[in-house]
């Protein structure tokens, strides 16, 4: 795709806000990648905008990662149990959700969000032990929803950070700012899984990709930041995360069903 002065500049800022969501609340990278390749940068073809979002956020989520691991908000052993188990869901889903009409995908995918941003709203959503290890008990947990995930995730197209951070909460009771710093280790897994599968198919944009990786990095860099500030007060990362879910969900059916 040959792109104009303007639609650089639309495609960096959409990386640097892409890049800054992930590092802030762990999500939001294709939930916010898709719509702004299809409606600000004009990739025409829904799943081209998938594939090449998967990619970018794939990229921006390893590199966030190491910025949380920096800070010690990572838990290794988790992160991986459910990446591990993530990866054979996300390469089916991703099967299944190319044979899907992009339009009902996009729906579908807006009906999830408010789901999972309800969930997140709730009290017992803020707490979590810190000092949490994984343990046989965990494992299974951990295993059950990160199949469940990978699955929703390669099916969406998405990274599934909006996902993934309520999964690993729920399966090892850690807290949110770990579970954003651990979550970005399946979202780049996850994602990586989803656009080989696109790539294969042809459905990326490369030049779109590098641009949103590119403005990813510096937005990142703010987000990790303002994550470690945020987890300070009690909630506030939890209504954070469900308030762009709730947005993001609103303008993707908003501009889904326009005539």
């Amino acid at each position: 795709m040959m792109l104009s002065a303007l639609q650089t500049g639309l495609t960096l800022g959409s990386g640097a806000a892409v890049g800054f969501s992930l590092a802030l609340v762990g999500g939001g990278g294709s939930i916010l990648a898709v719509p702004a390749l299809l409606y600000l940068v004009g990739i025409g073809d829904t799943h081209m905008a998938i594939g090449t979002s998967a990619l970018a956020v794939s990229v921006n989520a390893f590199a966030n990662l190491v910025q949380h691991a920096r800070r010690g908000t990572v838990k290794w052993r988790c992160a991986a149990v459910f990446a591990a188990s993530g990866i054979t869901g996300a390469a089916i889903g991703a099967q299944i959700g190319k044979a899907v009409d992009g339009r009902a995908l996009v729906l579908a995918f807006a009906a999830v969000m408010v789901a999972v941003g309800l969930a997140m709203l709730r009290p017992q959503a803020a707490g979590g032990d810190p000092a949490v290890r994984l343990n046989a008990g965990i494992a299974v947990k951990l295993v059950g929803l990160g199949l469940l995930t990978g699955l929703v995730s390669g099916f969406f197209g998405i990274g599934g950070g909006f996902l993934i951070v309520p999964g690993i909460m729920l399966g090892s009771g850690m807290p949110m700012l770990n579970a954003i710093g651990s979550s970005l280790f399946a979202v780049g897994t996850f994602g990586l899984t989803t656009a080989a599968s696109y790539a294969a198919s042809g459905l990326i944009d490369w030049t779109v990709a590098g641009l949103f990786i590119a403005g990813g990095l510096a937005g990142g860099l703010v987000g990790t930041r303002l994550a470690v500030k945020a987890a300070a007060k009690r909630g506030l990362l939890n209504k954070i995360f469900a308030a762009m879910i709730f947005l993001v969900a609103a303008y993707v059916v908003w501009r889904t069903l326009l005539p």
